[in-house]
């Protein structure tokens, strides 16, 4: 399962902090790297606006 940051993502950071295998690539758009993703599900968890979704 891979995940994505939706356009309600407010560029918090808080993803970046809790994402254990840096998968989180910070731009002018977040997004994440689904070669290094291991599907924890950690920044699903801590998003507080939901933006990240299963794709």
């Amino acid at each position: 399962m891979a995940y994505k940051i939706t356009d309600e993502c407010l560029a918090c950071g808080t993803c970046l902090e809790s994402c254990p295998t840096e998968a989180i690539v910070e731009g002018d758009v977040y997004t994440i790297d689904s070669d290094k993703c291991e599907d924890c599900g950690t920044c699903v968890e801590d998003c507080p606006t939901g933006a990240i979704i299963e794709e």
